[in-house]
């Protein structure tokens, strides 16, 4: 028995072993560090040899720079977009510009010169590349007008660029570490720490920390592995471009007064007879006459010299509204035309002895337009700054799909913002006020998120909507909700006198309305329902207490003879 026992013993005793190495061996790759080496180039998705890959700050981005002559490159919408977006291409002319708070700095695409204003500089190698997809700008000329430090690393080609300024965490790599591309021993390698590196600390976690080296590689060492874990200060040293405005030490009261034709020029006698502390009168003497820049011009001198010597500045306005067949668009993206628009506006207000300009473009299409219309505010606001001509720009309450005027951009060049305080009600829509007192109060507040108290001016309608309700079936009358699809809605503008008589004729008496902060009256007549929010001192003086409350530069009102007379008193109690 024993003599056949042995044999087992030793079969099982060699089993055991044989699973004992198997099992060493399991636990052994389980536990033992990986050593292979994820490719740098693969790691940065570099497929060409002029490829350049982005760190900026803190992060990889999916945008690569191009390699030139040895110099590094940028696509102007990852320049735009995350560097800085004063810096505008016009793909139309192939022409990069760059508007300071002084000059404005053109480069023409592949050339090696550029101009500040007039003066031409040598830059020694192009300052902008273009192809039929996009434009590149040397980083270099990006970096002398813009708050950013960069890095170029090769092999793989990389930058590291930083924007971001501030407290950070710092950390000690000790020698003999790694960095892998994610938390755990079996992640590949990145790279390989032979001496003590420091690095900085993106995110910790509870084994594994996630961090930046100083050559731009973005991955994972363990937490055993780092020490002297600190909070560090990143400081610029970069001079931002600063910005001076044309302020008037006056609460502004402005009138706009509509000018359709030259021969009106002549009434402005008795225009500001008929007014009581307007300090600013706007004209609408220009207005965008072809796609070439081109402006028509219904200005005089006259009216002009009489208005100063009634201690009224003159600032004319500029629009596009009134020849339909001038694309905005057209004029604004490409430059030569732009800037033949705005070298005629500055030229009239000097020929005319103007103090201002309003400048009133509406009704844009962004997919159109684009950052032109923005562009467009910052090269007019250098030539009338040069010329000491105030600039105002007439906006609208601020909504998701007028973003794109960036009030925040026109508030650095412009001396003035006017927001648009009228028309929440409009032809072609439901019925209700042209001007509620919580739709204005909102348009200032979300104004003041971008432009300072005193840069605004709150604009005021001297108008009202007539709002006429009649059934599609006569069968049916009742008018309670506007929207009811089953009216045809439609509206007139009446100025404050003819709505006053309006109702007097209707025999309507009117009732205050706390929700719009007016007065509020309907009638019928016929299978008509009428419904006006009206327009009069009370609601006027409700909007001039927020001009108050808020410390805005002023008021100004659309538009002069549409109001009664008595409006005025309660208007000077505000502004002057």
């Amino acid at each position: 028995m024993k003599k056949k026992t042995i044999p087992i013993l030793t079969v099982c005793a060699l089993i055991v072993i044989i699973v004992a190495i198997i099992g060493g061996s399991v636990l052994l790759r389980k536990y033992t560090p990986s050593k292979e080496h994820k490719d740098l180039t693969s790691y940065y998705n570099i497929t060409a040899d002029n490829q350049v890959a982005i760190v900026l700050n803190n992060e990889l981005t999916s945008s690569y720079a191009t390699l030139i002559d040895g110099h590094i490159y940028v696509d102007y919408n990852f320049v735009h977009d995350t560097l800085n977006s004063r810096f505008y291409w016009d793909h139309n002319e192939n022409i990069l510009l760059y508007a300071t708070s002084r000059d404005l700095i053109s480069a023409e695409a592949d050339s090696n010169k550029y101009l500040i204003t007039k003066s031409s500089v040598d830059y020694g190698r192009p300052v902008v590349k273009a192809n039929s997809d996009s434009a590149y700008i040397d980083l270099d000329f990006v970096k002398e007008y813009t708050d950013l430090t960069y890095k170029y690393i090769k092999d793989p080609n990389r930058i590291i660029i930083t924007n971001q300024w501030g407290d950070y965490e710092t950390a000690s790599v000790k020698k003999n570490s790694t960095v892998r591309v994610k938390g755990g021993i079996k992640s590949p390698i990145l790279k390989d720490i032979t001496e003590t590196t420091d690095v900085t600390v993106i995110e910790q976690g509870d084994k594994w920390s996630k961090i930046l080296t100083a050559d731009g590689i973005i991955g994972y060492v363990q937490n055993k592995r780092m020490s002297d874990i600190s909070t560090k200060t990143r400081t610029s040293d970069f001079t931002p471009d600063t910005f001076a405005h044309i302020t008037k030490d006056f609460n502004i009261c402005m009138a706009w007064h509509q000018v359709t034709n030259s021969s009106a020029n002549a009434n402005i006698a008795s225009v500001l007879s008929s007014t009581k502390g307007v300090n600013v009168i706007s004209p609408t003497w220009f207005y965008l006459n072809d796609n070439n820049g081109n402006l028509a011009n219904l200005a005089s001198l006259d009216y002009v010299n009489y208005c100063h010597s009634q201690g009224v500045e003159v600032w004319a306005l500029v629009s596009n509204l009134e020849n339909k067949d001038a694309d905005s668009a057209e004029v604004l993206t490409h430059t030569s035309k732009r800037q033949n628009l705005v070298n005629q506006i500055v030229s009239m207000a000097i020929q005319y002895n103007l103090d201002g300009i309003n400048l009133d473009f509406e009704s844009l299409n962004q997919s159109k337009v684009g950052d032109a219309y923005i562009e467009f505010v910052r090269e007019l606001s250098i030539k009338c700054a040069n010329n000491g001509i105030v600039l105002s720009v007439d906006n609208y309450v601020p909504t998701s799909y007028t973003a794109f005027y960036n009030r925040a951009e026109q508030a650095n060049f412009a001396d003035y913002i006017v927001i648009m305080g009228y028309d929440e009600h409009y032809a072609g829509g439901d019925a209700g006020s042209v001007s509620s007192i919580g739709w204005v109060k909102q348009g200032v507040a979300d104004t003041l998120t971008e432009v300072p108290a005193d840069q605004i001016i709150l604009g005021m309608p001297f108008y009202t909507r007539v709002w006429q309700l009649t059934p599609k079936d006569t069968s049916s009358k009742d008018s309670s909700d506007s929207n009811d699809s089953s009216y045809d809605v439609s509206s007139k503008i009446y100025g404050m006198r003819a709505a006053d008589a309006l109702l007097t004729d209707n025999d309507v008496t009117k009732t205050w309305d706390q929700e719009s902060g007016q007065n509020y009256a309907e009638f019928t007549n016929g299978d008509s329902t009428f419904k006006v929010w009206l327009e009069d001192a009370n609601s006027a003086e409700e909007r001039l207490k927020i001009v108050k409350d808020n410390k805005l530069a002023g008021a100004s009102f659309w538009k002069l003879g549409f109001e009664t007379s008595d409006i005025w008193n309660t208007i000077i109690k505000y502004t002057n």
